[in-house]
C-alpha cells in the first residue's frame, strides 16, 4: 500500500470526486447521523443535555447560578455543623455542671441533717460558798470564733428566802448557853479528917454507858488531904480502858470534881458500891447523889430545825468548826458548824454573817433557786431569830439582793434562751449534770471547769469539746465540688471557641451574610462558680450553723436555675441552628434539582436515540454499499 494522506489531502481530493446523487445522498444521510450519535454519547457519558452555553445559554447561565448558589450554602453548611457541635460541647458542660451543682445541694442537706456534734457534762460544786456574783462559766472558740460567751453561776431572785437571827452582841448567850458542855460532878465533902472511914470503902463511877469501881483502901489513914482522893480517882481511870482519857478528877475548893475531858451528852453518875458508903463521903447521901448528877448541855436551848433539818450547837461543833474554845467561839464559826450540819443532809439553804443593814448577824438564806419556802423551828427559832414559839418558829422572806446558785435546769434554761448562746452551744440536765453540746466544727473551750469536770468557777483552759467532724468533711467535699464545676466549664471548648468561657459563636446562614445567629453565655459571662454566685470557699465553720447552710443552699440553688436557664437558652439556639441545617440542606437540593431540570440529560430518552442513530448509520452504510455496488457494477460493463 501507499502513503496515506493526511486528512486535509483526503478532504481536498474527495472534493474533486464526483458522486453520484445516490452515494452522496447517502453519505450526507451517514455524516448527519454519525453527528448526533456524537452528540447523543456526550449526552450520555455527562449525564447534561446542556453542556455549554452554545447547547443553551439560557439554561447554561441559569443553571450555573443554581449551582453556585448551592455550592456556597453548602459551604455555610460545613459552619453549621461545626457550630452546631460547639453548642453541644457547651450544652454537654453545662449538663455535668448541673449535676456538679446537685451534688453539692446533697451534700449541704446532708450536712443540715447531720446531728453528731461532740457533748461533755459537768458536776455543778457540792460547796457553792467560795461563789460569787461573778463567777460563771465562759465559752470561746467553736461557733463563737474570735468572741466569747458566758453565762453567770449564780443569780439574784426574788424569791431568795432569807431568815435574819442574832447579831455578834448576842453572841455571847449562844456561848454561855454552851459553856457548860462538858459533864461534870462536884463533890459535898470539904474536909477530910476521918480517912479510917474513906479508906474503907468504894464507889462505882459511870459514863458512857460504862461503870468503873473506885477502891479507896490505899489511901493514908491520918494527914489525907482532898488531894489523895483525887490521885486515888485519876489513878483508877488511867488504868481502866473505858475511862482513861474521858473523866478526870480535880480539887475544886477543898471539894473532889469529876469532869469529862470533852462536850459530850452523856451523863457522869456516882454510887455507893454495895454499902461501902464512898459516895455518899464524897459527894452526899445517896438522895443528894441523884440530884446532883449533871449532864452536859446538848445545846438544846440553841438548837434549830431549817425546813426539818435539826441544827445543834454545842460545844463539839464550834471546835470543830475552828474555835479553840468554847469562850472564844466567833460568827463565823457558829456559821460554818451550822453549815456542816445542813450540807451533811442535802439542805437547799446555808448560814451566813449578814453584811450592810445586818451586819454581824446570823442569817439563814436560800442556796439555790428550788430551794422554796424557808420555815425555822425549834428551841433555837425563839433565842437565836426571835420566834415567839418554837412550834410556830419564823418564815424566810424575799431579799432580791440574795444571789443563788442557779440549778441545772436554770443554767440549761438560760442558756437555750438566750440567743447569743443557744446558736452556738445547746445545754441539756444530765442526771443533774449540765451537758453542753458544742454545735460547731471547731473545738470549744470552756473556762470555770476543772480537768475532773466540776464547775469551780476558776480553772482556765481545762474544758474543751471536739468540733463536729462529719460537717467539716462535708466543707471539703462541697469544695471539691466547686473546684470541678470551674474545670467543666474549661474543658467544655469545641474547635477552639468555649461557650461556657465567654466565648462569641457566630453563625452565618445565607451566601449573602444577611442571616446569621451570635451565640454566647447569658451577658456574655463565663459559666463559673464566681459569677453563679457560688461561694468561692466554704470552711468548716460555715457550715456550724442551719441557717449559714440555708444560705448557701439559697445560693447553690439560684446558681442551679442559672445553669438551667442557661441550658434552655443554648437548646433553643441549638434548635435554630438545625432547624436552619434542615432548610439549607432543603434549599440546596431545590437549588440543585432545579440547575438539574434545566441540563441534565434525560437518560432513558438519549438511549433510546442512541439505538435509533445506530440503527440509522447502520441503514445508511447498508445504503452507501448498495450504491457504491451500482457504480461497480457499470465498470464490469465497461470491462
Amino acid at each position: 500500500m501507499g502513503k496515506m494522506s493526511s486528512p486535509k489531502e483526503w478532504d481536498v481530493k474527495m472534493s474533486d470526486i464526483n458522486l453520484t446523487a445516490a452515494v452522496r445522498q447517502n453519505l450526507l444521510s451517514l455524516q448527519g447521523t454519525a453527528s448526533m450519535m456524537a452528540k447523543t454519547q456526550n449526552k450520555l457519558s455527562t449525564g447534561n443535555k446542556v453542556n455549554s452555553a452554545l447547547d443553551n445559554p439560557s439554561n447554561f447561565f441559569t443553571a450555573s447560578s443554581l449551582n453556585s448558589r448551592a455550592s456556597d450554602l453548602g459551604n455555610l453548611m460545613d459552619s453549621m455543623k461545626s457550630g452546631i457541635k460547639t453548642i453541644e460541647a457547651a450544652d454537654n458542660g453545662l449538663t455535668s455542671i448541673t449535676k456538679t451543682l446537685e451534688s453539692m445541694q446533697s451534700t449541704l442537706r446532708q450536712a443540715r441533717q447531720d446531728k453528731s456534734f461532740e457533748t461533755a457534762s459537768y458536776t455543778m460544786a457540792a460547796d457553792s460558798s467560795s461563789l460569787t456574783s461573778t463567777s460563771k462559766i465562759s465559752f470561746s472558740g467553736g461557733a463563737f470564733g474570735t468572741g466569747a460567751g458566758s453565762v453567770n453561776l449564780l443569780t439574784g431572785s426574788a424569791q431568795s428566802k432569807v431568815a435574819t437571827g442574832a447579831a455578834a452582841d448576842q453572841l455571847t448567850a449562844i456561848k454561855g448557853e454552851l459553856t457548860e458542855t462538858k459533864a461534870s460532878l462536884t463533890g459535898t465533902t470539904t474536909a477530910f479528917t476521918d480517912y479510917t472511914t474513906l479508906n474503907s470503902k468504894s464507889l462505882d463511877v459511870t459514863f458512857g454507858g460504862k461503870t468503873l469501881k473506885v477502891d479507896f483502901s490505899g489511901l493514908p489513914t491520918t494527914g489525907g488531904t482532898v488531894d489523895d482522893v483525887v490521885d486515888a480517882l485519876n489513878d483508877a481511870f488511867a488504868a481502866s480502858t473505858d475511862f482513861n482519857g474521858k473523866i478526870t478528877a480535880s480539887a475544886d475548893g477543898g471539894k473532889v470534881k469529876l469532869e469529862a475531858a470533852t462536850a459530850t451528852d452523856d451523863t457522869i453518875t456516882v454510887a455507893d458500891n454495895g454499902t461501902a458508903g464512898a459516895a455518899a463521903f464524897l459527894f452526899g447521901t445517896p438522895a443528894q447523889v441523884t440530884s446532883g448528877t449533871v449532864k452536859g448541855s446538848d445545846g438544846k436551848a440553841s438548837a434549830f430545825s431549817v425546813n426539818g433539818v435539826e441544827v445543834k450547837l454545842s460545844g463539839a461543833d464550834l471546835v470543830n468548826a475552828g474555835a479553840t474554845n468554847v469562850a472564844g467561839a466567833t460568827m463565823e464559826n457558829v456559821v460554818k458548824a451550822i453549815n456542816v450540819q445542813l450540807g451533811n443532809a442535802g439542805s437547799k439553804f446555808k448560814a451566813v454573817v449578814g453584811t450592810g443593814t445586818d451586819a454581824d448577824k446570823l442569817k439563814i438564806q436560800a442556796d439555790s433557786t428550788s430551794a422554796g419556802a424557808l420555815k425555822i423551828t425549834g428551841e433555837g427559832a425563839k433565842t437565836l431569830f426571835g420566834a415567839t414559839s418554837a412550834t410556830d418558829g419564823v418564815s424566810g422572806t424575799d431579799d432580791t439582793t440574795v444571789n443563788l446558785v442557779k440549778t441545772v435546769d436554770d443554767l440549761v434554761n438560760e442558756i437555750n434562751n438566750n440567743s447569743t448562746l443557744s446558736t452556738k452551744i445547746k445545754a441539756s440536765n444530765d442526771g443533774g449534770k449540765l451537758r453542753i453540746q458544742n454545735l460547731s466544727t471547731q473545738d470549744l473551750n470552756i473556762d470555770g471547769i476543772s480537768s475532773s469536770g466540776l464547775i469551780d468557777d476558776v480553772s482556765q483552759g481545762q474544758a474543751k469539746i471536739g468540733g463536729n467532724t462529719v460537717r467539716s468533711d462535708l466543707a471539703n467535699q462541697f469544695n471539691e465540688l466547686r473546684d470541678q464545676l470551674d474545670k467543666l466549664a474549661d474543658d467544655a471548648s469545641f474547635n477552639g471557641i468555649n461557650l461556657l468561657r465567654g466565648d462569641k459563636l457566630t453563625i452565618t446562614f445565607n451566601e449573602t451574610d444577611t442571616s446569621s445567629i451570635a451565640i454566647l453565655a447569658k451577658d456574655g459571662k463565663s459559666v463559673d462558680s464566681t459569677n453563679l454566685g457560688v461561694p468561692t470557699t466554704v470552711e468548716a465553720k460555715d457550715l456550724d450553723s442551719d441557717t449559714t447552710i440555708d444560705g448557701i443552699l439559697s445560693k447553690v440553688k439560684t446558681a442551679l436555675n442559672s445553669v438551667r436557664s442557661q441550658s434552655s437558652a443554648f437548646g433553643s439556639n441549638l434548635s435554630v441552628v438545625e432547624n436552619r441545617q434542615n432548610f439549607t440542606t432543603s434549599m440546596m437540593n431545590t437549588l440543585q434539582t432545579g440547575a438539574g431540570n434545566l441540563t441534565l440529560a434525560d437518560m432513558n430518552e438519549e438511549a433510546a436515540n442512541m439505538v435509533a442513530l445506530q440503527t440509522r448509520q447502520s441503514l445508511a452504510t447498508s445504503s452507501l454499499s448498495m450504491a457504491n455496488s451500482a457504480d461497480q457494477n457499470v465498470l464490469q460493463l465497461l470491462r
